[in-house]
């Protein structure tokens, strides 16, 4: 049985083999507890076609697995903000904010399709309605939709090998920013709590769908 092939931009996805070393580890467990910030560490069922993650070793068959479904959230994110740039009659700050974070969002879809290759899952086919109709609308799913990022890879760090957790922290870092920009937009305190709750696939999977995302 061919093994699914995870190629990460990272020091530790070399093509020689890679000894992880003590003081490795321990950055790779840090990062790990940073991420899910004491949130629930579940798997969910089934990836749309896709085998259960669970709290198992990491692979990089795992690894594909979940790195797949950030990327169906890249996907929607990239798509959301591109149709309410078109849409939705932003102004100001709100466009300059829906500009820059949709380009953030096609650049970390480019980083994971790269990383997944030929294992890369197609878009997944969405109906946004009324969420782009205009800026009220918008600012409100924006906000849903940035805490769902930060929530879903926190959610998943603990299924992922070291590499693939490195080049996940180098993406919801940058997801943490968009939450508190959004926020501090629209006059909301950009982190009102002192931790994130993570969510698991599942949650992830059934918040697509209220946002108009279609399983395949």
């Amino acid at each position: 049985m061919a093994t699914t092939q995870v190629h990460l931009d990272v020091p530790e996805a070399s093509t020689a083999p890679h000894v992880v070393e003590p003081d490795e580890a321990t950055r790779a467990q840090l990062l790990r507890r940073t991420m899910v910030c004491g949130g629930a560490l579940l798997g969910g069922a089934a990836i749309w076609g896709l085998p259960q993650l669970t709290v198992a070793a990491p692979s990089e068959e795992q690894d594909a697995r979940v790195l797949n479904l950030v990327l169906a959230l890249e996907y929607v994110e990239a798509a959301f903000y591109e149709e309410a740039l078109a849409r939705a009659g932003l102004q100001g700050e709100l466009q300059e904010f829906a500009r820059i974070v949709g380009g953030h969002e096609k650049s970390h879809l480019a980083f994971l399709e790269k990383a997944l290759g030929g294992a890369a899952e197609p878009a997944p086919q969405h109906d946004f309605r009324e969420k782009t109709q205009d800026a009220e609308a918008f600012t409100a799913a924006a906000v849903a939709l940035e805490d769902l990022a930060v929530a879903t890879y926190n959610g998943q760090a603990v299924n992922l090998t070291p590499g693939a957790l490195k080049a996940a922290g180098r993406i919801v870092s940058v997801e943490g920013r968009h939450a508190a920009w959004i926020r501090s937009i629209v006059g909301e305190v950009p982190a009102a709590e002192p931790t994130d709750t993570a969510v698991t696939e599942d949650e992830t999977r059934a918040r697509l769908r209220d946002f108009g995302v279609k399983a395949g």
